[in-house]
């Protein structure tokens, strides 16, 4: 069973329910991270404030560290990537870091964007609904 690694913010609530499809569609859909909740990021950060710390020192830190090494395994372990738009900048960061080491990653827009941008022709494709995603994903 291929196993693909859903990319999106902790703020979209249609992770879970693109999940769900994929899922029933037979893939072992990745989505996991999205349990730390829509504020997660805003957590950690007040709590690395009030430990008076810069933002490299948060980084530096055993809760990101902790953060990323979950993430890049689940990454690297997974044969694809799907970005689930809207998406932010670490999203983006996790779709580069697929598509660099050659797995077929893929965007999944909730509309058409109001500006193109040239590059997400790196990935494999882009698409505008769960079933056509299913849909390319059974054609590698």
């Amino acid at each position: 069973m291929k196993s693909i690694y859903l990319i999106g913010s902790l703020r979209n609530p249609v992770v879970p329910e693109v999940g769900r499809r994929l899922r029933e569609a037979g893939y072992d859909a990745f989505d996991d991270w999205y349990a730390a909740g829509p504020t997660a990021d805003d957590c950690w950060q007040a709590y690395e404030d009030e430990r008076g710390h810069t933002y490299d020192e948060a980084l530096d830190g055993y809760a990101a560290q902790h953060v990323v090494a979950f993430d890049r395994h689940h990454l690297d372990r997974c044969d694809y990537g799907v970005l689930i738009m809207p998406a932010g900048k670490s999203g983006h960061i996790e779709l580069g870091y697929m598509t660099g080491q050659g797995k077929p990653t893929f965007v999944l827009f909730d509309k058409t964007p109001e500006r193109y941008d040239v590059m997400y022709a790196l990935t494999w494709g882009i698409c505008f609904s769960v079933d056509a995603l299913i849909n390319r994903l059974a054609r590698l």
